[in-house]
């Protein structure tokens, strides 16, 4: 007579057997948790000097010159009211200026960068590499390098001290190029442009129909990235304006704190200054987010 060696049911041998989830935890023990906190060190970082200036902005001169603590203060209302009556709303003008600068050379520089990103991305054409080299190139150089020779071209074309000055620069993005070309590769198939020229659309048409549409999220990325560079640029606005009228709020809020050092008043004033110049870039980033989920959902979806 033989005997037969019972074998466990495959139900109770997968329970026993550890997932593969749990084995990675268990070998990665406490490591695990170090790139959390690495995150949490580095947001506390950053958010602890933008907590500073809302609590700042809500000191009077002597609390804020005397002790400072995190407690909020007792001059908000004062600070924000002698910041909107400053020469007459000039406060309210150089948001306007920021606005313009940041929204139109913005709007300008992803209509620009989308459709170079395009170009490069999905049509051959006689140095396209030595163009998307040169455009690398460009990400590379630093903007403060270039704010001298662009103010000194601008001159020659009497441009200097308008409007223009400080848009034009801003129109022409190597990031935004580069940026808007390796995402027209990944989101633009190549299928569904030969199937548009075969119906007989034209490559305007494509462009307008199919393209745009497909690249929403990576155009929304370069807007943002171009609007907040623009609305923190202080080096070519300062060197392109004289007017004071022409001023963003970055050069406006400089001129208020190089004045705050004959009257330490307009200190105050500053700060409330640059507390309500950040309320813009945080609307605008919460406003944009939806896109950016939207284009995480549709890519779950086609995975």
């Amino acid at each position: 007579m033989t005997t037969t060696t019972a074998r466990p049911a495959p139900a109770l041998t997968a329970r026993r057997r550890p997932s593969d989830r749990a084995r990675n935890r268990a070998r990665q023990g406490g490591w695990g948790v170090l790139p959390t906190i690495v995150l949490l060190v580095g947001a506390i970082y950053c958010l602890i000097p933008v907590i500073w200036v809302y609590v700042a902005a809500s000191k009077t001169r002597g609390e804020l010159f005397t002790t400072f603590t995190f407690a909020p203060g007792t001059g908000l209302w004062e600070n924000l009211v002698a910041l909107f009556a400053y020469e007459g709303g000039q406060y309210l003008l150089w948001c306007l200026n920021s606005l313009v600068y940041s929204g139109v050379g913005s709007l300008l520089s992803v209509l620009v960068s989308t459709m170079a990103g395009y170009a490069l991305a999905k049509y051959t054409f006689p140095g396209r590499s030595f163009l998307f080299l040169s455009i690398l190139a460009g990400v590379l150089i630093p903007g403060i390098v270039l704010a001298v020779p662009q103010y000194l071209l601008l001159s020659q074309l009497g441009l200097v001290g308008t409007h223009w000055s400080v848009l034009l620069p801003s129109i022409i993005s190597p990031f935004g190029i580069y940026l808007s070309r390796v995402y027209a590769m990944s989101a633009v198939p190549q299928e569904t442009l030969e199937a548009a020229r075969i119906d007989g659309a034209g490559e305007w048409r494509i462009f307008q129909t199919i393209v745009l549409p497909l690249m929403v999220p990576g155009m929304v990325t370069v807007f943002l990235l171009q609007f907040i560079g623009t609305w923190n640029n202080f080096l070519l606005p300062y060197i392109m304006l004289s007017d004071q009228d022409l001023y963003p709020l970055t050069v406006g809020l400089f001129t208020l704190l190089a004045k705050g050092s004959g009257s330490p008043a307009l200190y105050s004033v500053a700060i409330a200054g640059a507390a309500v110049s950040i309320i813009p870039l945080l609307t605008l980033v919460l406003f944009l987010q939806r896109y950016w989920r939207l284009d995480l959902v549709s890519g779950g979806l086609k995975g």
